[in-house]
């Protein structure tokens, strides 16, 4: 039933634990798990009357480069248990400025048959500030999605 399940992640302990579902799903249907994380949705470049230093525009350029080799890294590692398993694994990092629209089009793009994704638990006034990239998925996407509420874990 489910070929491909998108696994969402951004680094946290909090979003690590849909993958249990999502392996449970991916074992029952023998489906490939796509491993996700979107970085470089954060952050500007500081613009002085219109023009950047190029000070600036280094060290965003060094940060993003950092926060990439780190997902994929992080990305690696949680597949490489899922692989011993024998399940196929296909990991992906995106660049892109918003999380939520990036996991969309990914999915849209990319024959995905169910989104796994965790929520960050976020809560009224705490949702209305930050957003909630779960909740944004969930009203933009036509596809089944596997929602967690994680428990809280110490950082």
């Amino acid at each position: 039933m489910f070929k491909t399940i998108l696994v969402c992640l951004d680094g946290s302990k909090l979003s690590e634990q849909i993958l249990p579902y999502a392996t449970e799903e991916a074992l029952h249907f023998h489906s490939k798990l796509v491993l996700l994380q979107v970085v470089g949705g954060h952050g500007t470049v500081p613009i002085v009357a219109g023009i950047a230093s190029s000070h600036a525009v280094d060290a965003a350029a060094k940060q993003i480069e950092k926060e990439e080799s780190e997902a994929r890294a992080c990305l690696e590692t949680l597949a490489q248990p899922l692989r011993e398993k024998g399940l196929d694994v296909e990991c992906v990092m995106l660049r892109h400025s918003q999380a939520g629209w990036a996991i969309v089009d990914y999915a849209d793009g990319h024959s995905v048959d169910l989104i796994a994704i965790a929520t960050h638990g976020r809560s009224g006034l705490r949702r209305l500030v930050f957003g909630s990239m779960a909740y944004f998925v969930l009203r933009k996407s036509a596809l089944p999605i596997l929602l967690v509420k994680p428990k809280q874990v110490d950082k």
